[in-house]
């Protein structure tokens, strides 16, 4: 038997592993803690809120049309975004389905007639895109509406236009309201 066939020689020698596979484990391993260490200080790209102080159904359904577009084009682009919407005064005729007899608030035949569509269209963004919807708490205690008579995708918070500053001053978002 030749020096070269020996027993020994014909035996693979264990795998080593290779450096550059090793590399991209250990970077692949250090991006992927680093992208759990900061899942908690996520920042949207993109954060809008909406003024809704208005009862007028078409207005509403104008400024659905505008979230739904701008939600569309922030997909396409791969962007993250936060979208709210703060109803007071008027605006809380879209937060309940209740008909605010006896208020300034209170529900008139065209409203009713839109009511639904208008509910459904909110309620799919909500689902769909993640849009967050608040109420003014001054606003639904004025009308003496329960707490539990609002939607249950609206939060309540002490005061909208309160809300409004905080979210443009202190967290950045862009104001828009549909004239």
């Amino acid at each position: 038997m030749k020096y070269s066939e020996s027993p020994a020689r014909n035996r693979r020698a264990p795998a080593r592993p290779r450096p550059r596979l090793l590399a991209a484990l250990a970077c692949a391993a250090f991006v992927g803690l680093g992208w759990s260490a900061s899942a908690g200080a996520f920042e949207p790209e993109a954060k809008v809120v909406y003024h809704v102080d208005y009862g007028d159904p078409q207005r509403l359904s104008s400024m659905l049309t505008s979230i739904n577009n701008m939600m569309t084009h922030y997909q396409n682009e791969f962007m993250d975004v936060d979208v709210r919407v703060v109803f007071m005064s008027d605006g809380i005729r879209f937060a309940t389905d209740d008909n605010l007899e006896e208020t300034p608030f209170e529900v008139d035949a065209e409203f009713q007639e839109e009511r639904d569509e208008l509910r459904t269209r909110l309620s799919g963004l909500h689902q769909t895109h993640g849009v967050k919807y608040e109420l003014c708490d001054i606003t639904r205690t004025r009308v003496r509406l329960d707490a539990s008579d609002v939607h249950g995708n609206v939060d309540l918070v002490p005061s909208g236009v309160v809300r409004l500053a905080e979210l443009q001053n202190d967290k950045g978002f862009a104001y828009i309201k549909i004239d």
